[in-house]
């Protein structure tokens, strides 16, 4: 059995898949490298051959038919032999000194007294044009080089989250708590982040910037004007999340750190869904926005109340066409100061 499983979901990712790739490689034997071809229609499929025929004991292949980020995601996890997965997306990397790092760690833990659920470790965002880059670390919230509980997890800063980058799950973890990422969908890795966290009791965090998170090109993903395009797709995981905290309350509202946690993580998605239906400036989308407050409001009243009337609730539902421009100058101000996009 390997140590850890990297799933790569490549998408017509010819051309910088790679630098993912050989980055991956220096972790040897003890990793398992699965590149999930998602139906690509460039080179992709026979670079991803090539790599398997030459690292076979290393590299595996699983081409599929385009289902999706989600979809590749899924099949990573379907197919993982490793104690441990991680997802790192074909145009991102890792940095050697941290992997190394982190390999050895997760050895030590093998086998221990406690069985380590997710492990997290910082990302670096590598924006294009930007020569010095914005490092997301954890350490002022959680313990370091150490096991540890949510009840041991201070407060975190807003717009600042585990996300996908960040963490390393126990693959077992991953399916038995069910997980199953919609296809055809952009922005589930918020899903994915958020829904295996009830099971989630032995954490461990090193202060190391092991992955390299590439934001800039023009057609990605998380790209403003992509994401308002995509607009219908963020709302659809944004609903999804409300549903799954409510579908699974008792069980969230029973650890208070970690209910904390993700209601704070359910409220900046859905200040993000929100600011993004503001700034088309169309009256469709505005009607997207308030149906999905209402959403949420027929879902758990509770729930609404909370995110409605916190300072960002508050923020995202100024009214008339001045209270949308304040919300959408917070909104840049704070997009100036997370430099995110």
């Amino acid at each position: 059995m390997k140590l850890l499983s990297f799933a790569v979901p490549c998408y017509n990712s010819a051309a910088y898949m790679d630098k993912c790739v050989e980055s991956l490689l220096k972790g040897g034997e003890d990793v398992e490298i699965i590149i999930v071809n998602d139906g690509s229609t460039d080179e992709t499929a026979a670079i991803a051959d090539r790599y398997a025929a030459e690292y076979p004991s290393i590299i595996r292949v699983i081409h599929k038919q385009n289902g999706g980020h989600g979809s590749a995601v899924n099949a990573g996890i379907e197919g993982a032999s490793g104690l441990y997965f991680k997802v790192v997306d074909s145009d991102d990397w890792v940095k050697q000194e941290a992997y190394m790092r982190i390999l050895d760690t997760l050895r030590s833990l093998v086998g221990g007294e406690k069985v380590l659920d997710m492990m997290i470790s910082n990302f670096v965002y590598e924006k294009v044009g930007q020569n010095r880059h914005k490092v997301m670390r954890y350490k002022h919230a959680m313990p370091m080089d150490q096991m540890f509980t949510w009840e041991e997890i201070k407060h975190f800063h807003k717009g600042q989250y585990i996300l996908m980058h960040s963490v390393i799950f126990r693959t077992k973890l991953l399916r038995e708590c069910g997980l199953k990422l919609p296809e055809h969908t952009f922005y589930v890795d918020n899903l994915y982040v958020f829904e295996p966290l009830p099971y989630v009791r032995n954490m461990y965090y090193m202060d190391v910037n092991f992955y390299r998170y590439y934001i800039g090109r023009a057609d990605q993903s998380v790209n403003e004007e992509v994401m308002i395009g995509r607009i219908d797709q963020q709302i659809k995981v944004n609903k999804l999340m409300i549903d799954y905290m409510v579908e699974n309350k008792n069980k969230i509202v029973s650890n208070k750190k970690m209910y904390q946690y993700m209601l704070s993580y359910l409220d900046i998605i859905t200040t993000i869904s929100s600011i993004l239906l503001i700034r088309s400036d169309t009256k469709e989308n505005l009607q997207k926005k308030k149906e999905l407050w209402d959403y949420l409001k027929k879902k758990d009243w509770i729930l609404y109340r909370k995110l409605r009337y916190g300072l960002l609730g508050h923020c995202m539902n100024l009214p008339g066409r001045g209270g949308r421009k304040i919300s959408v100058e917070g909104y840049k101000i704070c997009q100036r100061f997370f430099n995110f996009n």
